[in-house]
């Protein structure tokens, strides 16, 4: 491979469906897309990646409630999402950020992780 090659190979970004990690609430490894789990953003996220758009504005707001339920003990369609406790508690206080920003009400599956009840 060429220098300019790769050059061009390590300026591109790791994409997982097509979203960059920043649109997921757990990333167990940054250079490993099949560790990310939980996208809750648009493609818009590119936009506000580049500063032309408020992150808040690419909230996938029809994707949050199984993002929500995934991490609930109940789990998404009966599964929990596979993760280290603290990537949850993570993950949980990062959805509740969106929601507080959005002024939605919060959901109570968050508000037990949060509180420690989940």
């Amino acid at each position: 491979m060429t220098t300019a090659q790769e050059n061009i190979r390590a300026g591109l970004s790791k994409l997982k469906q097509g979203l960059p990690l920043e649109a997921f609430a757990i990333v167990g490894d940054r250079e490993d897309p099949e560790t990310w789990k939980l996208p809750h953003h648009t493609r818009a996220i590119f936009r506000a990646l580049a500063g032309k758009l408020d992150i808040e504005r690419t909230v996938d707001w029809d994707r949050m409630p199984a993002a929500v339920a995934a991490l609930s003990p109940g789990g998404y369609r009966g599964q929990r999402v596979e993760a280290a406790v603290e990537q949850i508690l993570q993950a949980a206080r990062h959805l509740a950020a969106h929601y507080q920003k959005a002024n939605k009400e919060l959901p109570h599956a968050l508000e037990a992780l949060i509180e420690g009840e989940g």
